[in-house]
């Protein structure tokens, strides 16, 4: 039990894990905001997404609009994993798993996409590979160190719900 309350709180390894979170909010709202909405608002997404123009392809609007909402999507969820994070949620560690599960799917199906469009350019230009080595990264690291960290287990224990055998009582 001493060992337990010794590794509980928010410290070690743990650390760098929510600075990670940060980052990716901050970096995929930028994203949000300099590139996705000006796409929208200065008229280049109807100027790609209009048959006649020079520059359509039917698959730009499915493309730019998916884009535009699976990053609001994991803004949120990268919020949300904060507030877990902070909670000291039970949850945290599933949620933080299928999330980097759910980015190393989405960056090389979102790469493959986009290369239907820009057939001339490779699939995996220098930002998408960041992205994917980062993925990668938090993938093959910190998804096993959520895994199997005693840290990890004795840190996210909070609004736990209680298990069935703890409320029956005995009767007659």
């Amino acid at each position: 039990m001493q060992e337990s309350q010794e590794l509980r709180g928010l410290r070690g390894w743990l650390v760098l894990i929510v600075i990670g979170l940060v980052i990716s909010i901050s970096r995929t709202a930028y994203s949000l905001l300099a590139v996705h909405y000006p796409v929208f608002a200065d008229g280049t997404f109807t100027l790609l997404s209009t048959p006649g123009t020079e520059l359509y392809n039917p698959l730009w609007a499915p493309i730019l609009v998916s884009e535009a909402l699976i990053n609001v999507l994991f803004v949120a969820t990268y919020a949300y994993l904060i507030y877990l994070f902070i909670t000291e949620h039970y949850l945290f560690p599933k949620v933080y798993i299928a999330t980097v599960i759910a980015s190393a799917v989405f960056i090389p199906l979102d790469a493959w996409v986009c290369s239907l469009v820009f057939v001339d350019e490779p699939i995996f230009d220098a930002n998408t590979t960041k992205e994917l080595a980062r993925t990668l990264i938090a993938l093959f690291i910190w998804v096993p160190y959520m895994l199997v960290s005693r840290r990890v287990k004795a840190t996210f224990v909070m609004h736990k719900p209680q298990s069935a055998d703890a409320h029956t009582t005995v009767g007659s």
